[in-house]
Order: C-alpha cells, then sequence, then structure tokens
C-alpha cells in the first residue's frame, strides 16, 4: 500500500541574509573561518555537527568557544530545504517533496536494496534541456539549485530516518547526481555538494558510491576530472546521431562522438585505471528499442570501458511514448552482451509513486513557458484525434 505523511509548510517569508554554511565545502568553509580569525579545526568541528549530527542550532555545537557560537548565530545559519511531503512506495522506494528558497520545489528519491540505499538527488528546479521521454523536461525550468539545495537533500534523507550519528544500518551509502536536473549545468554547486558527500568529516562517501549523471555537456564533462574523481554516467538513450537528436536535444550541439571522446578523457585522467563510465539507455517501445539500434550501439561503445545499463521507459501523462515490451528489451540486451558488453536491465521502482526513473516533476514557476506550450500541443492533439460527429448520425 502506498503511504503519504504530508507536513504543512508556510509560505517563505524574506529573511536576513546570511552564510547558509550547510552547503559551503571544506574549502569554502575553512576561507569563512579564516575572515573571522579562527584556527582551521574549525572547519571539521563544525562539518560533523552539521552533516554527522544533524544539529542546526549553534547553542547545541558545544565544543565551539561560547564567543563563537555567539558570532555565527548573528551572521549565519544551518538551514535545509524544508520538507513538504513523504511517500513510500509498495516496494520501499521512498520520495520526498522539498521546498526551495523562493517557494519552488522538487523531488529526490531513495531506492533501497540489500545493504545498499541509494539517493537519487536533484541539481535544477526542472531541468534547462528537453529530453523528449522525460517528465522533468516537459515541465520546464526555474533555476540552479544552490550547494545547500543539493546536499540539504541528502541532511532531509537522514533527518527523516532519525539516522545522524554512527549507524551500522546507514539507509543512505550512495548518492548519484540522477535527480531533477542537468548536474554540469550547475558545475560549482554540484561540485561543492559532491565534495561534502565524499569528505571524511561530512558524509564519507567514497568516489565509487558518488555517481555523476550527464546528457552531454561536452566543455563541463572536460573540466570535471580537473576537480572531482566522482563515478560517471553518461544519459546516451540513441546509438546515432540522428535519432539523438530528436530524444536528448542537447546533441545537436555536442553529438555523440564528442560526447564518447570526453567521457573517454575523463577516464584517462582517473588515478584508478580500472574504472568505468555507465551508460545509460532508455528503451521506448518502437522508437530505440530494435535489433539494429542494439547492434549500433554495441560498435558505438566498443572503445570506451564502460557498462551498459538499459532503462525501460516510465510512463507520465502527455508522455507520447510507451513501455519497452519485453521480449525487445531482452532481445536489445542479448545483442549486447554476444558483442562483449557488461549489461544490467534496471528494475523499475517507485512508480505507483510517480518515483521511477523519469517520472520527477517537482512544483515550481516554469520561466522557460516550455510546460505551457507542451501541454497546449497535447490539447490540439487530442482534439484532432477526436472522432468528427456527423449532424443526424448521433446513435
Amino acid at each position: 500500500m502506498t503511504s503519504e505523511i504530508a507536513y504543512k509548510v508556510d509560505t517563505p517569508h524574506p529573511r536576513e541574509e546570511r552564510v547558509n554554511l550547510l552547503g559551503l565545502s571544506p574549502a569554502k568553509l575553512e576561507q569563512f573561518f579564516a575572515e573571522l580569525g579562527e584556527k582551521r579545526f574549525r572547519v571539521s568541528q563544525v562539518l560533523k555537527w552539521i552533516h554527522q549530527r544533524g544539529v542546526t542550532d549553534f547553542e547545541r555545537m558545544t565544543d565551539l568557544s561560547r564567543s563563537l557560537r555567539t558570532k555565527l548565530a548573528e551572521i549565519a545559519e544551518v538551514r535545509p530545504p524544508e520538507l513538504v511531503s513523504d511517500h513510500l512506495s509498495e516496494d520501499g522506494t521512498r520520495k520526498w517533496l522539498v521546498r526551495t528558497d523562493g517557494g519552488d520545489c522538487v523531488e529526490m528519491v531513495l531506492i533501497p536494496e540489500q545493504g545498499r540505499g541509494t539517493l537519487c538527488v536533484s541539481s535544477q528546479i526542472g531541468c534547462s534541456l528537453d529530453c523528449s521521454f522525460c517528465a522533468t523536461g516537459k515541465q520546464g525550468f526555474s533555476r540552479n539549485l544552490s550547494a545547500a539545495e543539493i546536499i540539504g537533500q541528502v541532511w532531509v534523507a537522514l533527518d527523516s530516518f532519525q539516522a545522524f550519528g554512527p549507524r551500522p544500518d546507514r539507509p543512505v551509502t550512495n548518492v548519484v547526481m540522477m535527480g531533477m536536473g542537468e548536474p554540469l549545468m550547475n558545475f560549482d554547486n554540484v561540485v561543492d555538494a559532491m565534495n561534502l558527500m565524499m569528505d571524511d568529516c561530512a558524509y564519507g562517501l567514497s568516489k565509487r558510491r558518488v555517481t555523476l549523471s550527464t546528457a552531454g555537456v561536452v566543455p563541463q564533462l572536460d573540466r570535471l576530472g580537473d576537480v572531482t574523481d566522482v563515478s560517471l554516467a553518461i544519459s546516451l538513450h540513441a546509438p546515432n546521431n540522428e535519432l539523438r537528436d530528436e530524444l536528448v536535444p542537447i546533441n545537436r550541439k555536442y553529438p555523440l562522438e564528442q560526447l564518447i571522446e570526453s567521457a573517454g578523457n575523463y577516464l584517462a585522467k582517473l588515478p584508478d585505471t580500472h574504472r568505468k563510465v555507465t551508460v545509460e539507455y532508455t528503451l521506448i517501445g518502437g522508437v530505440n528499442d530494435r535489433p539494429e539500434h542494439a547492434r549500433q550501439l554495441a560498435q558505438l561503445m566498443k572503445a570506451l570501458p564502460c557498462k551498459i545499463n538499459l532503462i525501460p521507459f516510465n510512463p507520465f501523462p502527455n508522455a507520447g511514448y510507451e513501455r519497452v515490451s519485453g521480449n525487445a528489451l531482452y532481445r536489445f540486451r542479448d545483442i549486447l552482451t554476444r558483442a562483449g558488453h557488461t549489461v544490467t536491465v534496471r528494475t523499475t521502482r517507485g512508480d505507483d509513486i510517480a518515483a521511477a526513473c523519469g517520472q520527477l516533476a517537482g512544483k515550481f514557476n516554469d520561466r522557460t513557458r516550455r510546460k505551457a506550450r507542451h501541454e497546449a500541443r497535447y490539447r490540439r492533439q487530442e482534439e484532432q484525434e477526436q472522432p468528427v460527429k456527423m449532424v443526424g448520425m448521433e446513435g
């Protein structure tokens, strides 16, 4: 049975401008304390209070001097996003809706498995791209999330489980930047948030347990290996430029050849020579699921160290696409496997609460008016498909 826990959240009021320490990376927090004339060891103290103990009240940070606590209360704050609703799926998947500064809401999802919990985190309010099969893209775009709003999703998830402090059954073991938005279009804030995810004084996740997924913003991907070594996933979804231009419009600017070369260059910068890129491929019924597409994909990925993750398309209202059939899905997988590729099939989770891959939408004001344009187009299509009623022929 699907359950929902709802919380009443007041409309945000204008607030005095304070530094939100929740989103400061270790380097930026060190700079913050240096400007206050404080020693470097304050960084690890405050990081542990915020991210490991879940404390937002400076008065409770008892290993800080009273004068520093008073000063921090005057100029800073620890403010996570506000929890609006909490949905639990029949299969154990959990989805949260959180309110950001300005009132817009974004979603994040936790997928629990045996000994593992993967949190899918959003990086933008909406998405600046417009992939044709993604519910988020159809909702339009408002703005980038701040680093505090990104890492705040991890904080809210742990707080929901009351899971701060040392726990052997940690509910969040992995984080994937695969929620709402294109992470590389919000480069600096995403990098700061991922640094906090991996810092030993914050969440202490390994580089193999933090994954950034991109649809192919090549210039930013070329920068990524200079500042981090997190795991990389590329949202491919088509094996040739003609089809990918239709499904993933950014391909018209950065075609497949550039994206694959850039992904290979990212791997080459990593000190671990055994790392692979995860290739995400959403299978859409009758669109990109034919045997010739599988053979093209097998050839395209031949030179890139990778593993291929096949994702059955998850329908949403007015999507215009259908779920892939089981026969087509496993035929596609078998062609790739016979070509020598490592292939996994993603199990659909949380679709009863619209938490499956591609279904996240949130609630926000669309500055691009993309949502209104899509809805108008669907209305026109429905009107054209209505049967014509002939005078005198009513039955």
